[in-house]
């Protein structure tokens, strides 16, 4: 029986699905699993670290509040300003919101992450002494801060390990079969229940890296990826 160009590519497709389920199955354990893939992306992506521009912990914070639904570099070119003019907790919790506004205009829903950021900073003040509390606790308590925020300062501002799950990491961990879930706490939980703690905070990176260049959530590269046999996608 001859088979179209189309065809024959999706029988090698669904051939490919079938070997790795295969494969997976041999493996011992989904942590296996897990370990093998770090592995592959510790060699790739080593000495990784978060792209956003901050100095300290305070920066950091304001900085991944505005990077929602907005790029790194978008955020890195209005940081600069807003902590020339206000860099501390103080002097952003007492900023006039239209002045914020009209400096992390191009970020994207402006409005709304002026309020945050002021409204955030008056926390730090009244019940932090202007300081980023370093649990995830106390920093969920932050207006406008909710786990990934979080978790990107609890990671790279103080250290503690922490698991980042921004679309990438939600994307390409559900493509690796590490989770089924859609939602980003059970993804992040499912997450640290197979990456080895140590890990966990260049975990996210690796991902988020290798979405942005090789596993992007359209056309992914699928042919130069470097977890191509792992993946069961």
């Amino acid at each position: 029986m001859l088979f179209s160009g189309n065809s024959l590519k999706s029988r090698q497709r669904n051939l490919k699905k079938i070997s790795v389920c295969l494969n997976f199955r041999n493996l011992t354990t989904m942590k296996t699993r897990a370990n093998k893939i770090c592995e592959i992306l510790k060699k790739i992506y080593p000495n990784v670290k978060t792209q956003l521009r901050h100095r300290n912990s305070f920066e950091l914070l304001i900085a991944t509040i505005l990077s929602a639904q907005c790029t790194d570099k978008q955020v890195n070119a209005v940081v600069r300003e807003l902590f020339r003019i206000f860099p501390t907790p103080g002097e952003m919790a007492e900023a006039h919101q239209e002045s914020i506004e009209s400096i992390i205009h191009s970020t994207g829903f402006f409005r709304n992450k002026a309020r945050h950021i002021r409204n955030c900073s008056h926390v730090l003040v009244e019940k932090y002494n202007g300081e980023v509390p370093e649990t995830m606790g106390e920093l969920l308590t932050l207006p406008g801060v909710g786990r990934k925020t979080a978790n990107v300062v609890l990671g790279a501002a103080f250290g503690v390990p922490a698991m980042v799950v921004d679309t990438h990491v939600a994307r390409i961990s559900k493509r690796l079969g590490l989770t089924r879930n859609t939602n980003p706490a059970k993804i992040e939980t499912d997450l640290m229940g197979i990456i080895p703690k140590k890990d966990w905070n260049d975990f996210s990176l690796w991902l988020i890296f290798l979405g942005r260049s090789v596993c992007k959530a359209r056309k992914p590269a699928c042919a130069s990826c470097p977890l191509s046999d792992l993946c069961p996608d």
